[in-house]
């Protein structure tokens, strides 16, 4: 992965604060118990919501390649005395840290534009695949296709059709596309 003075494409920045939070939650509907996989999860603020709806018997696995979001992470979760979020340094475009199935949502939020820059979105699309379990969900959020800012710029943007077709060699099929804010879109996958 391309590295900006130790630091991986994008890092601290998160599209959570761009985002209607309410309507991505209802979309994503988390059930109490699930296990959800922040991918590239920067500073954790996706992870920090989603761990109140899994509940205690829910696991949050947050991982980014950022030790210093990693660590801001850790030390909200225990400020917070949330106890079900596993952070954990990992680079997706090796391996991500988990095992086979283990997971029944992943999200990937304003990462897979940065994947694809960075030359390993087939990497880390196989590794979802792997750690997701069978009837798994697959969430991605993607900034629109216009001009910013904010977000990257339009070039380097993903049409949802573009995200569509290069999730397909991996089996996952779009659900549904959901407006999530002025800026971002939501699409849900399934296995085929």
């Amino acid at each position: 992965m391309k590295h900006n003075h130790g630091k991986p494409t994008a890092a601290g920045k998160s599209s959570f604060d761009l985002i209607d939070v309410e309507v991505f939650f209802r979309e994503l509907d988390l059930r109490p118990g699930v296990s959800f996989l922040d991918l590239a999860c920067g500073r954790g603020a996706y992870s920090l919501k989603a761990a109140e709806m899994v509940g205690a018997a829910g696991t949050i696995y947050a991982v980014d390649l950022w030790p210093e979001g990693i660590e801001h992470l850790k030390v909200r979760a225990a400020e917070e005395n949330v106890l079900n979020i596993k952070a954990m340094v990992g680079d997706a475009g090796r391996r991500i840290p988990l095992d086979d199935q283990v997971v029944d949502v992943c999200l990937m939020a304003t990462v897979l534009h940065d994947f694809v820059e960075d030359q390993i979105a087939e990497e880390a699309l196989r590794e979802v695949a792997r750690v997701l379990k069978a009837d798994g969900l697959l969430a991605i959020v993607e900034f629109k296709k216009i001009d910013g800012p904010p977000g990257p710029p339009v070039h380097i943007r993903l049409s949802p059709e573009a995200v569509d077709e290069m999730l397909l060699p991996y089996g996952f099929t779009e659900e549904r596309l959901a407006e999530i804010g002025p800026y971002n879109y939501l699409m849900l996958f399934n296995r085929s």
